[in-house]
C-alpha cells in the first residue's frame, strides 16, 4: 500500500495530541486510507468502517509513547543539553503540565528551538521507521 508521509503524520500527530489515548486512526491496509476516531470527529462525515479492529484490514496509527516519543525523548534531549537540569525535568513528568514546564525551562535556557526541531526530526525517523515495519510504501508528495 502507498501512503504519503503527510497523511501518516497527520494522523499520528491527531493520535498524540491526548494523552490519554482517546484519539485513534487506522490505515486501511486494502486502499491507504486512514480512518479517524475521537471525541472531536464527526461521525457522519467520518464514517468509521465495522471491521476497524481486524488487524488484517487495519493497521492502528501509533501514539507518540508507542514509538518512545515522550518522556524518554525529553530525558534524551535534557542529558545531551541541559545535564545539570536533568533531575528538575524528570520531576516536571510526576504531575501535570510537565510539558508546560518544560517548555518554559527551555525557553529562559535558550534552547526552545532546539527542542522543537530534535523533537521533530525524532518524531519523523520513528514513523518512518514504523512505517517501514509495517511494510507502509511512502510516496512523494
Amino acid at each position: 500500500m502507498k501512503v504519503k508521509f503527510s497523511d501518516i503524520d497527520n494522523a499520528f500527530d491527531f493520535v498524540s495530541s491526548d494523552s490519554s489515548f482517546m484519539n485513534e486512526a487506522f490505515l486501511s491496509r486494502d486502499t491507504g486510507a486512514i480512518h479517524f476516531c475521537g471525541e472531536f470527529v464527526d461521525e457522519e462525515e467520518e464514517a468509521v468502517p465495522d471491521d476497524i479492529g481486524d488487524p488484517e484490514r487495519y493497521i492502528k496509527i501509533p501514539h507518540k509513547n508507542d514509538l518512545d516519543l515522550g518522556e524518554r525523548l525529553v530525558g534524551r534531549f535534557v542529558n545531551e543539553h541541559l545535564p545539570e537540569d536533568a533531575a528538575e525535568v524528570a520531576g516536571y513528568f510526576e504531575r501535570r503540565g510537565a510539558y508546560a514546564r518544560l517548555n518554559d525551562l527551555l525557553r529562559r535556557r535558550g534552547f526552545l528551538e532546539r527542542w522543537f526541531e530534535f523533537e521533530q526530526s525524532s518524531c519523523e525517523a520513528a514513523l518512518r521507521e514504523w512505517c517501514a515495519k509495517n511494510d507502509i510504501e511512502l510516496v512523494k508528495e
